[in-house]
């Protein structure tokens, strides 16, 4: 019937989508339609008024022309959103890790390079004098990271390789320790640092370390990202009419470049329809 071919076609008038899910939509909105006047004509009304009373009961046109604009609209902007959440946390669970393993290797590097100043306090030294352990205080005092610092007297010990041995039993010579931040959240531990040429003196330092976030962000956000960016083209899958566990799989496990090679099979297929139809 025309009159109800030019009610769908003007609901869906300008409305963005993939074409053939809007065409089967039209089908679909045309099938109730059309199952409506049938059932009208049966009860007796003629079929000009069955018509008319379908679509009166089915929705005035600008009624319906909106309900589905904002459908279609409503799902483009939370696939949109999706993949907008998906790209904020990818690149804050990059920044965060690079932060940290940066934060990391600046602390390392202050670690190396203060207990070689503590080394360079006590050189060629017989013993610990107030005034170079008030230096060496001072030295471990600037550091966040710190938390202590031991001094062994190890020229007794004839073998480099029995070192670690000795420092492990032996009571060190000075021992200075500061309170470090590192609360349970910040999944924090300390580590010993150890420094000494194996002739007079040995120094060890228990440093603090946040290596455990590292793995704990890139997992976790990841996880996140991935999950998020499959939703989005599962979405996208779904509005082309091509979605199936398969895909879902390939968006999961190879992400970006899983979807591209969608995109690019998605391409063949449209330019196949088009060569054959124009064969046709």
């Amino acid at each position: 019937m025309r009159q109800i071919d030019a009610y769908v076609d003007s609901v869906y008038e300008n409305i963005g989508g993939n074409r053939r899910e809007i065409q089967e939509l039209k089908a679909e909105m045309k099938s109730h339609l059309m199952e409506s006047v049938h059932e009208l004509k049966a009860e007796g009304m003629r079929e000009q008024e069955a018509v008319d009373s379908a679509i009166e009961r089915f929705g005035g046109e600008q009624e319906m022309r909106s309900i589905v604009g904002q459908l279609f609209k409503a799902q483009k902007t939370f696939a949109k959103w999706v993949l907008y959440l998906a790209l904020v946390v990818l690149l804050f669970t990059v920044s965060a890790f690079g932060y940290i393993w940066s934060l990391e290797e600046e602390n390392a590097s202050e670690n190396s390079e203060i207990a070689t100043q503590v080394a360079y306090v006590i050189e060629d030294k017989s013993s610990i004098t107030d005034e170079m352990k008030m230096k060496i205080n001072s030295l471990i005092e600037m550091t966040d990271q710190i938390a202590s610092v031991e001094i062994y007297d190890v020229s007794s010990v004839e073998n480099n390789n029995l070192l670690f041995d000795y420092v492990r039993d032996a009571k060190p010579d000075y021992r200075f320790e500061q309170k470090v931040w590192n609360p349970e959240w910040l999944q924090g531990d300390f580590f010993p640092y150890g420094n000494g040429d194996g002739k007079q003196w040995y120094i060890q330092m228990e440093t603090r370390h946040i290596g455990d976030w590292l793995a704990i962000i890139l997992f976790s956000g990841m996880a996140i990202y991935i999950t998020l960016f499959t939703i989005w083209a599962t979405i996208n899958a779904y509005h082309h009419r091509r979605l199936n566990i398969g895909w879902i799989l390939v968006f999961a496990l190879f992400n970006v470049l899983g979807y591209l090679g969608y995109y690019v099979v998605g391409r063949k297929k449209h330019k196949m329809r088009v060569k054959e139809a124009k064969s046709l």
